[in-house]
């Protein structure tokens, strides 16, 4: 959930023409992997729950991309673009790991 807080408050700085645009998709990301998280977690089979984590682990991934667009149009620096990134690498590793073992 730390991310998806990181990005909202990243996302008040975009230029106020990017506010329902790439701000507003990159906020919906990145909401969207703690919540399929949380609502496969109420599923009740661990199939439907991997169904939900892929989802989470999509979001992760256009999480990624709009944050390198970000950063390549300057709305983002340097170091708050890495942290960003270092976050994003982090829950996508975890939730490929996650998947496999309920895959198994």
């Amino acid at each position: 959930m730390q991310l998806c807080l990181d990005v909202y408050k990243v996302c008040r700085s975009f230029p106020s023409e990017e506010k329902f645009a790439l701000a507003n998709q990159l906020e919906r990301a990145a909401v969207s992997i703690a919540s399929n998280i949380s609502e496969g977690a109420s599923r009740s089979s661990d199939a439907e729950f991997a169904h939900f984590l892929e989802i989470s682990l999509g979001s992760a991934f256009e999480v990624e991309t709009q944050l390198g667009i970000a950063f390549k149009l300057q709305y983002i620096g340097e170091e708050i673009y890495h942290k960003l990134i270092t976050q994003t690498d982090t829950i996508q590793k975890g939730l490929g790991k996650f998947i496999g073992i309920i895959r198994k």
